[in-house]
């Protein structure tokens, strides 16, 4: 089992991510997709990652495909930390918590559909404020480390060992 999971992430992500440099993208152009494609992709509103990606890729002039390949692997991530954001923010502003199950949730529609969207609409926000607080400080963190990596892989190398694999 962790040989087939070491062989997908190396199939979709590191070959991908080595082929990049191999095609001429600079390792800061690259690192720079990466960690865009990292922070956007956990962005805490459901939806608009795909958005966000292609428009910073474009304003940036970055690789389209890398930003989407990391945002779209991280998708996961954006799931699990989605409450954690906001409650985040709830701490953050003190606010009072939002009860998240589906129940609830259900019970506050029932009661006042308009009160339930507007706070729901808060908890977004507060969980969008925690991100960018977070996000700043990560996005540095990613960037260099990706960075590093992505120089220390010299890319007149890395066409050697590719042509060798495919004769």
């Amino acid at each position: 089992m962790k040989k087939r999971i070491a062989d997908f992430f190396r199939l979709r992500l590191i070959n991908p991510l080595v082929n990049f440099l191999i095609q001429g993208i600079t390792p800061e152009k690259l690192s720079l997709a990466v960690t865009f494609g990292i922070i956007l992709g956990i962005f805490p509103v459901i939806g608009t990652t795909t958005i966000l990606c292609t428009a910073v890729a474009l304003y940036l002039r970055l690789n389209m495909a890398a930003i989407q390949m990391i945002n779209y692997f991280v998708y996961p991530l954006q799931l699990i930390f989605f409450i954690p954001f906001i409650r985040l923010g709830e701490f953050i502003f003190s606010q009072t918590p939002i009860p998240f199950s589906v129940t609830q949730i259900m019970e506050m529609l029932e009661s006042d559909i308009l009160g339930t969207m507007r706070d729901l609409w808060l908890a977004n926000l507060l969980g969008v404020a925690a991100w960018l607080l977070i996000s700043i400080p990560l996005s540095a963190i990613i960037y260099y480390i990706t960075l590093r990596i992505f120089r220390k892989l010299n890319p007149e190398k890395l066409q050697t060992r590719s042509s060798e694999y495919s004769d």
